[in-house]
């Protein structure tokens, strides 16, 4: 027991918030799942074989369809690994691999000669970092929707070659020639067709429909690895980023705008007397200093304003305040002694 408690308490020590954790639990939900639908294959082999031989053509381009994207969604998992062993390496001040999805922020921090980043640094390599992710993700989402697609079509084919094939075994049959027999032999030969036409439309959706379901599953695990591992490196890089690098520094023993209005002012009306030998510069200024002049007195009379009802609300706390003061001399006479 004490040595299970020594565990416990070199692990809670150990404990790292902002470590980025292995996406391995991910593609192990991957593996497990495949592995339910591959045991699933094979207890229905007889019932999807002759599914299969319905179509093979288009059958065969699903599966191969889905194939790829069971590659592109264990792809896109894996690619995270190095991205991971390399950001906790760095944090551990040993560089192992080169990052690919993360070489921008290698190339920055490489530029910086502290570790600190600023806000907008932060947001711009996490934005880079957010389409690179989503980018990767779009031929999944793609393939996903061509496995409908695939189906949707399949389906279509086959309803038109059943619908076809019905008329021309209505237009085979001979009623007048008076032997059934006959009759009921062409009609059994002419349903062959429209038969097979069924198989192709519901084979084809079959497939599609459940190429799509197992690549859209691996998709959901692939986004979710991709969120864990985006979310993980948005608090770390938050860790170490400089909020009061965006904050601008307030200047010591700034003046007031109305004095600095009075200079402008002054200063433009030294200009103006200056630069007389232009009258349409001279009357550009002149338009140009009666209107600063005037924002100069509207603001002196504003500042006048409030002085003003400072001062008046101070007389009434002033009045307010001797009114009390006798309401409480006047009570305390009629106290009895």
């Amino acid at each position: 027991m004490a040595l299970l408690g020594i565990g416990r308490r070199s692990d809670v020590l150990n404990y790292d918030p902002h470590r980025l954790s292995s996406p391995q639990v991910f593609v192990l939900t991957m593996v497990i799942f495949l592995a339910i639908v591959a045991f699933i294959a094979i207890i229905l082999t007889r019932q999807i074989s002759s599914a299969f031989v319905t179509n093979p053509g288009l059958n065969g381009l699903i599966v191969g369809v889905l194939l790829v994207g069971i590659l592109l969604a264990f792809t896109q998992v894996g690619r995270l690994f190095r991205e991971v062993r390399w950001v906790n390496s760095f944090r551990a001040g040993s560089e192992t691999t080169e990052p690919v999805l993360l070489a921008p922020m290698k190339a920055m921090i490489g530029r910086s000669s502290t570790m600190a980043f600023s806000t907008s640094s932060m947001r711009t390599m996490l934005d880079s970092i957010g389409t690179r992710l989503d980018e990767s993700r779009d031929t999944s989402r793609y393939l996903v929707g061509l496995l409908v697609f695939l189906g949707l079509l399949g389906t279509f084919w086959g309803l038109l070659r059943t619908i076809g094939s019905i008329g021309d075994t209505i237009q085979a049959l001979d009623p007048g020639s008076g032997d059934a027999a006959a009759v009921l032999d062409a009609l059994k030969q002419g349903l062959g067709a429209p038969l097979a036409g069924m198989g192709t439309a519901f084979s084809s959706s079959l497939f599609g429909l459940a190429g799509s379901l197992v690549l859209g599953f691996l998709d959901l695990q692939a986004g979710r690895a991709q969120t864990r591992f985006y979310t993980e490196l948005e608090n770390w890089l938050s860790s170490v980023t400089d909020l009061s690098s965006d904050i601008a520094p307030v200047e010591p023993g700034r003046a007031d705008p109305t004095d600095e209005l009075r200079v402008l002012s002054e200063r433009l009306s030294s200009l103006q007397e200056n630069g007389g030998s232009n009258p349409r510069v001279a009357g550009a200024m002149a338009n140009l200093a009666d209107g600063i002049s005037g924002l100069v007195k509207n603001m002196r009379s504003e500042q006048q304003i409030m002085r003003d009802w400072v001062e008046a609300q101070s007389d009434e706390q002033k009045a307010l305040r001797q009114t009390l003061e006798k309401i409480a001399d006047a009570l305390k006479k009629r106290e009895p002694n």
